[in-house]
């Protein structure tokens, strides 16, 4: 992609999943990398499986004070930040009824206020110096209903609204996208769903088969670059055709 090479890029949720898929595309295009994670134990072992990255920090994103610090290092680090990639995110599968208080707000504080609290803080920074790029990461969840899921539907509903008022408020310096992906065969993925059910859901995805890490990573980096400077308040669906007639309830 253009434009990417030597870009100073922050990745949440970098440790694992679409995040570090989003790491090795982003190193492979001569970026400069940063990735913040709350799993201090994979985070450790970022520097070996991913030669060439500038800095793991640990972080919290639903925790403002962490933000705010590892933000400011990642800063010091690299000397500041062109790209947000604002991906951290969890998800528990249960009936509406069965969530309780705790799981609300642990879903919504990573998913919905994490994103908030490091757009904000990094948009900041943006705007005291030359501008960037913001992309924060949706689902096709908040477009459309999913039964079980009721709390993390929420969240990325916001993270889609939340998209697109920043869009409009950062413009022009600073562009701001979502990705909603789909099924992507993560390792959060795998935790929640048995073999029989990822084949039920094969079956009905148009494509016939679940998405992989590195196909959200491309779509990351295309957003990031120069290729998509005229793009901005957009939300991309990659799904595999998945909500495209409603396929799955």
């Amino acid at each position: 992609m253009r434009g990417l090479e030597n870009k100073r890029v922050v990745i949440t949720g970098g440790a694992s999943g679409i995040g570090f898929a989003t790491a090795v595309r982003f190193l492979d295009e001569g970026a400069k990398v940063v990735i913040l994670d709350r799993d201090r134990e994979a985070g450790e072992k970022l520097p070996a499986e991913l030669p060439g990255l500038a800095q793991f920090i640990p972080c919290d994103v639903s925790d403002l004070g962490q933000v705010q610090n590892a933000i400011e290092e990642a800063i010091q680090v690299v000397g500041g930040i062109d790209v947000l990639i604002n991906n951290a995110g969890i998800s528990l599968r249960h009936a509406f009824l069965d969530i309780t208080r705790e799981e609300w707000e642990r879903v919504l504080g990573v998913n919905l206020n994490g994103v908030f609290y490091v757009a904000q803080t990094v948009a900041r920074h943006m705007l005291e110096n030359h501008g960037g790029v913001i992309l924060n990461m949706g689902s096709t969840n908040g477009i459309m209903g999913y039964q079980y899921y009721s709390d993390y539907n929420a969240s990325k509903a916001g993270v889609i609204e939340l998209t697109k008022s920043m869009a409009l408020e950062l413009a022009p310096r600073i562009r701001v996208n979502a990705v909603a992906p789909g099924f992507i065969l993560t390792p959060m993925q795998k935790a929640e769903y048995t073999d029989e059910m990822l084949e039920e859901v094969n079956r009905r995805i148009p494509l016939k088969r679940t998405g992989k890490p590195e196909e959200v990573a491309a779509l990351f980096a295309f957003l990031a670059s120069e290729e998509a400077e005229f793009i901005t308040g957009q939300i991309y669906v990659l799904d595999g055709g998945e909500i495209a007639g409603g396929l799955l309830s």
